[in-house]
C-alpha cells in the first residue's frame, strides 16, 4: 500500500525565506519541542487482550504464512528490530506450518505457545488509530480508447529513492526520493508539474482510466485493478512515489471549513469533489505526492513486505517502529462498531507514521471500499512476539 502519506509552500522570495528562518531559529529557543515517536512496549498477558479469549485468530494464519516465507528469505544475521532475527521466526513459523484448518481454540493455543504480547504505548500515550485500505476495482484499456484518457504511470527512470539509513544509523527507516540534475539530487516533479506535462505520461502509461478522481484515491490506495475490454483484469501494484509529502486532501477540507471532521471519508471527499468540478483538481494537486505503479503477476495486491494481502488481516503500520511480519491484536472501536481481531504488519503508507498508527486491508471491490472508506477507530495495540526475539522498544 501506498500510500497516504503539510502541504508543501509555494516558493517565496529569498528575503522572506531567510527571514522566516531567523525568526524560526529564535522562537525554537523558546518553545519546548515534543519527543520524538518512540515505541514503547510493556508485556502483558493475553488474558490482558480485550476480547481475546472469545477471538478467532485463526483467520491471521494465512497472513503470519506469507510472512514466513518472506522471513525466510532474509539472511540468518538480518536484524530485525523488536522482532530479533530471522532465527527467531523459524519455531512459531514451523508449528504455524503444521497447522491444518485450525478452529479458533487451536490457534488461540497456538499463538500462546509461541508468542508472548506486549502492549505498545508512544511516550505514555496509548491510544492507536486504526483507519481502513482497499483495492480499487476499474474499468480500464492498456491504451487511450473512448472515454478511457486518464493515464496510470509508471515509475519513472529519473526517479531515484534514498534510504537515508544507508547514510546514517540515526536516519534509519527514512527515505527521500527525487531526480538528478548536474550532479544533484533535487526534489522530483509535483502532482501539478507531472500532470502538466513534465513526464512524458504516454510512454509511462501502464493503462487508461476514465476519471481523474478514481486515479487520485488509487495513489491513495496504493494497489488496484483494472478490468479490460477483453475481459481479463490488469493487476497494478505501488512501484514508488514522487518523494513529496503526503497531504491528505480532507484535511484541507476541514479546515476551509467544506465539512465536519466527523463526516470526512473517502465517500464524502469523492462526493465533495464530484459536487465542485471547478475546484477538484486545484483541491487534489494541494496533495504534491504522486504514486507510480507496475504491473503485478498475480492476482492479488502486494504489500510492502513483498508478500500478497490478506483481506481483513493484513495490516499497513510504520516499518521504523514495528518490523514487518509481526501479528498486532487491535482492540479498536468508531461509535458502536468494536474490531477486535489478529492481523499482520505487511505493508505501509505515506499517512501510516508512528508507533500508533495502522490502516487495516479489507480486500477489493465496492464491498471493501464500503467498509474500508469510513473507516476511523480508535484504541489499543497488542504487539506479539516470538517468545525468543528482544522485547524492548
Amino acid at each position: 500500500m501506498q500510500t497516504r502519506p503539510n502541504n508543501f509552500p509555494r516558493p517565496r522570495a529569498p528575503g522572506f525565506a531567510v527571514a522566516a528562518l531567523i525568526a524560526l531559529a529564535a522562537l525554537a529557543g523558546c518553545v519546548a519541542k515534543p519527543p520524538p515517536p518512540h515505541l514503547d512496549l510493556t508485556p502483558v498477558t493475553f488474558a490482558a487482550l480485550p476480547g481475546w479469549n472469545d477471538g478467532d485468530p485463526s483467520g491471521a494464519l494465512p497472513a503470519l504464512l506469507q510472512s514466513c516465507n518472506a522471513l525466510a528469505q532474509l539472511p540468518t544475521d538480518a536484524k530485525l528490530g523488536i522482532a530479533g532475527r530471522p532465527a527467531d521466526w523459524r519455531q512459531p513459523c514451523a508449528a504455524a506450518a503444521a497447522l491444518h484448518q485450525p478452529d479458533a481454540a487451536t490457534a488461540r493455543r497456538f499463538f500462546e505457545s509461541e508468542f508472548a504480547p506486549f502492549a505498545v504505548s508512544d511516550n505514555g500515550r496509548a491510544a492507536a488509530l486504526v483507519t481502513g485500505y482497499y483495492e480499487p476495482e476499474l474499468d480500464g484499456a492498456r491504451r487511450v480508447h473512448g472515454s478511457f484518457i486518464v493515464p496510470i504511470l509508471a515509475r519513472p527512470p529519473d526517479l531515484v529513492g534514498v534510504d537515508l539509513g544507508d547514510f546514517r544509523p540515526t536516519w534509519r527507516g527514512q527515505r527521500i526520493a527525487g531526480r538528478v540534475v548536474d550532479g544533484r539530487l533535487v526534489p522530483y516533479w509535483t502532482r501539478a508539474q507531472i500532470e502538466a506535462g513534465a513526464l512524458d505520461r504516454d510512454r509511462l502509461a501502464l493503462a487508461y482510466i476514465a476519471d481523474p478522481i478514481e486515479l487520485f484515491f488509487l495513489q491513495i490506495q496504493g494497489s488496484g485493478r483494472v478490468h479490460l475490454p477483453d475481459g481479463r483484469w490488469l493487476e497494478l501494484g505501488y512501484d514508488g512515489q514522487n518523494g513529496r509529502p503526503y497531504v491528505p486532501i480532507g484535511r484541507l477540507l476541514v479546515a476551509h471549513g467544506a465539512m465536519p471532521l466527523d463526516q470526512v471519508s473517502m465517500q464524502s471527499i469523492k462526493a465533495w469533489l464530484r459536487a465542485h468540478p471547478d475546484d477538484a483538481k486545484k483541491l487534489m494537486d494541494e496533495n504534491p505526492s504522486y504514486v507510480f505503479f507496475r504491473v503485478l503477476p498475480g492476482d492479488a495486491p502486494v504489500g510492502a513486505e513483498g508478500v500478497a494481502l490478506t483481506p481483513d488481516h493484513s495490516l499497513a503500520i510504520d516499518p521504523r517502529f514495528i518490523p514487518f511480519g509481526v501479528p498486532l491484536w487491535l482492540d479498536v472501536a468508531q461509535g458502536d462498531t468494536v474490531t477486535r481481531r489478529l492481523a499482520v504488519a505487511q505493508d505501509t503508507g505515506g499517512a501510516i507514521t508512528g508507533p500508533l498508527r495502522a490502516d487495516l486491508f479489507w480486500g477489493a471491490g465496492a464491498a471493501a471500499a464500503e467498509r474500508a472508506g469510513p473507516m476511523r477507530a480508535t484504541g489499543r495495540f497488542f504487539l506479539l512476539l516470538p517468545k525468543l526475539a528482544p522485547s524492548k522498544g
